[in-house]
């Protein structure tokens, strides 16, 4: 039957087949390592580097920032468990889009993940360089040459710089050991990410409880930024560093990837969503209010390797700042992994749809890995970390995370509507399909409210871009033109 263009742009695909096609992913993860995924794409990224970004924007206040923006996340969590046992599928928010808003609205939530996954890679590959720059200067006493730890690109709020003979040569080497590792198979990978997070959260502990010692409850005056010439007074400032945190949360995403290569997906992987916000929450909380207390906001601005500094200012020794750079190095790899794990599995799954070539659903024979999808992941992530300053990488993020997220909340109610209340047994959002999904839309629109307008227009930019793939592309080699 010949589809008219407004027919294939609503056309879905049923849960059942989002598991056809030649070839697969090798169901291989438990709930435990399902759970580490999530927390190690998203415990790291919002405390070893955002506090630098977030606390100039709110002061003291950035703990209610946090708060809001796991406020949001647990909302959005309750729509992803629900959305996950119904189509534990590859391609997360995708996917769900694809079963209930149709082809297009998937495309274009394909391409904010491809945005949101890309970009948070190359943000936190560049961040990892600081710390373990720091890790050498106090261990070894030496530095990397600033030529080979300085961006081409560098951008401020006006301009961009250009300056020939920079490039930053750690995060390149960082995205390499991940596309070794990643080639490897999703089980290797997801016993190393588990073990790195173990790690993580140990260092997190070691931070706080030594943070804790040089706690000054003076620093949490003013509460809120005072800062009017920045526009961010008072809430504002608080709604402005939620959106630039709320990128961290990606691992609620990463664990919903991961749907087509986990054992009892209908089950572990809601129970995995909900138990890694619950540990990522707990923790943020925590070494957020020892870092404000250990440390005046103000200087928090432009601060790098900013946890070992603090180390170093309470105790005046180097040895903490040492174990805590190390740590950093180690737990910062984690999220690096997990993110572009995350990227290679969205590009699966739209590539066995049809919508990109076939190239990025090719799966290795030997250990069922998508090879040239990560090969070439890597690279693009790998060139824009070596390349380009992250000062504006992290509101984008935001930005493709918090539409992703809107997309998940409403595609419940229309999931409902087409398959009712589900099987016995399936966690459903509780309430109906109404109130926590459309909550969850309401606080995703008031956090993105606040973003800069750059991070508007260069969505908006990217936007046009995936439209007009969609239409001189997709829409013509879509796998469903052939049922």
């Amino acid at each position: 039957m010949n589809l008219t263009l407004g027919q294939k742009l609503i056309r879905t695909k049923t849960a059942e087949r989002h598991h056809e096609g030649e070839g697969g992913l090798q169901r291989s993860l438990g709930l435990f390592p399902l759970t580490m995924i999530g927390v190690g794409a998203t415990i790291g990224t919002g405390i070893f580097f955002t506090m630098v970004e977030a606390v100039p924007k709110a002061g003291p206040a950035v703990i209610l920032s946090f708060l809001l923006a796991a406020l949001t996340a647990g909302l959005t969590a309750l729509c992803y468990a629900e959305l996950a046992g119904r189509v534990p599928a590859a391609g997360s928010s995708y996917s769900f889009a694809y079963a209930t808003v149709g082809e297009f609205a998937a495309f274009i939530v394909a391409a904010c993940l491809l945005l949101e996954y890309g970009l948070a890679g190359s943000a936190v590959a560049i961040g990892w360089s600081d710390y373990l720059n720091n890790f050498l200067l106090n261990a070894f006493g030496w530095e990397i040459p600033a030529q080979l730890r300085s961006p081409m690109f560098v951008s401020d709020h006006h301009n961009v710089h250009f300056t020939p003979g920079n490039f930053n040569l750690p995060p390149v080497i960082l995205i390499a050991m991940c596309c070794l590792l990643l080639v490897r198979g999703t089980k290797e990978s997801a016993t190393t990410n588990a073990i790195m997070v173990l790690v993580k959260l140990a260092i997190l502990v070691f931070f706080s409880v030594i943070a804790f010692t040089g706690f000054d409850s003076a620093n949490f005056t003013p509460f809120f930024s005072p800062d009017k010439e920045s526009g961010y007074v008072g809430m504002a400032g608080v709604t402005a560093a939620a959106g630039t945190v709320f990128f961290s949360f990606i691992g609620l995403d990463t664990i919903a990837t991961a749907g087509e290569e986990t054992n009892n997906p209908r089950r572990n992987v809601p129970i995995g969503i909900l138990a890694a916000l619950l540990i990522v929450t707990a923790f943020y909380l925590l070494v957020a209010v020892a870092a404000m207390g250990a440390q005046p906001a103000h200087m928090f601005a432009g601060q790098q390797a900013g946890l070992s500094v603090i180390l170093q200012n309470v105790t005046g020794q180097a040895w903490p700042a040492l174990v805590l750079s190390a740590g950093a190095v180690v737990s910062v790899f984690s999220v690096t992994l997990v993110t572009i794990y995350g990227q290679t599995r969205i590009l699966y799954a739209i590539s066995r749809d049809g919508l990109i070539p076939k190239t990025f659903q090719k799966v290795n024979k030997r250990t069922l890995a998508p090879t040239s999808n990560t090969v070439i992941v890597c690279l693009v992530v790998g060139v824009v970390a070596g390349l380009v300053d992250a000062t504006f990488l992290w509101d984008m993020v935001s930005m493709g995370t918090l539409t992703a997220f809107i997309v998940v909340s409403i595609a419940v109610p229309v999931i409902r509507a087409k398959q009712g209340k589900g099987e016995p047994g399936h966690f459903r959002v509780p309430f109906g399909p109404y109130v926590i999904p459309g909550l969850s839309v309401c606080a995703c629109l008031y956090i993105m409210k606040d973003l800069s307008p750059a991070t508007f227009r260069v969505f908006f930019i990217w936007m046009a871009v995936a439209v007009a793939t969609y239409f001189l592309y997709s829409v013509r080699h879509s796998r469903l033109n052939k049922q």
